[in-house]
């Protein structure tokens, strides 16, 4: 196996400083567009830059060689109509892939990121949604769904703390039989386990990672949301377990 290199360790930290710069920079003028436009204004505008920054952010990764990205699949599933996007949770760059390519999707996301210095103001402007409090996120979620958009939503609630996923909640289904739209699931797979539960964030990856997002299987608007759970669990453990290709999670290399 290739060694660490210091070349690994600055394009590293170079990309991880790069997220935090672009999303600083966007906090003032995000801060004051959500001030002065009306809320569908402020959420056009906002998930329009969200998609343009991290495409640009990914083009960024990719010029440096810091990592490889298949994501074709993902453009598929534009003007599909509503449904609830699904996908496994590897790392913290997940939602990044999938919001790249996707017109005005609805995300909901940790309700503590809405405090968050780097991605609050562009959070809020673009109206995602918080997972707290519990009544209040599916209400919005279900509404964004019945304005035709889709809807980013982690199964897992978090990133997985084992391979291949972690446990699932029952949200999905619930959401998804009260809008009765479908799930579409989504497989994120990744040669290196950087920025997952386990990596510490001073460790180094060996670069460049690949990363590879394709569509799996689109399940109807269920009937009974624990049940769909359990279905949903054993489908994502099949497709990401089995899978030839896909590499399970190592432990994290050695310090440099």
């Amino acid at each position: 196996m290739r060694p660490l290199s210091v070349l690994d360790a600055l394009r590293s930290y170079f990309g991880l400083a790069a997220f935090g710069v672009m999303g600083l920079a966007w906090t003032p003028p995000a801060l004051l567009l959500g001030a002065l436009l009306p809320a569908r204004a402020a959420r056009v505008v906002g998930r329009a830059v969200v998609r343009t920054g991290f495409h640009v952010y990914l083009g960024m990764l990719r010029r440096i060689g810091a990592c490889r990205f298949e994501l074709d699949e993902l453009d598929s599933l534009r003007d599909q109509g509503p449904m609830i996007l699904a996908p496994n949770h590897p790392s913290l760059i997940d939602a990044v892939l999938v919001l790249s390519r996707l017109r005005d999707p609805a995300c909901v996301m940790k309700a503590a990121l809405l405090g968050n210095p780097v991605l609050g103001a562009g959070a809020r402007l673009a109206g995602y949604i918080p997972n707290d409090p519990l009544r209040g996120m599916i209400d919005q979620a279900v509404a964004e769904l019945r304005e035709g958009r889709c809807l980013l939503l982690f199964p897992e609630g978090t990133r997985s703390i084992a391979h291949p996923v972690g446990p699932m909640r029952g949200i999905v289904g619930l959401i998804a039989r009260q809008a009765r739209v479908p799930v579409q699931t989504l497989l994120i797979e990744a040669d290196s386990p950087f920025l997952g539960k386990r990596w510490a964030l001073g460790e180094v990856p060996r670069l460049p990672i690949r990363y590879r997002v394709r569509l799996g299987r689109r399940f109807d608007p269920p009937r009974n949301a624990q049940d769909f759970v359990q279905e949903l669990d054993a489908y994502f453990r099949e497709a990401l377990g089995g899978a030839a290709d896909a590499p399970a999670l190592p432990d994290p290399p050695p310090r440099p």
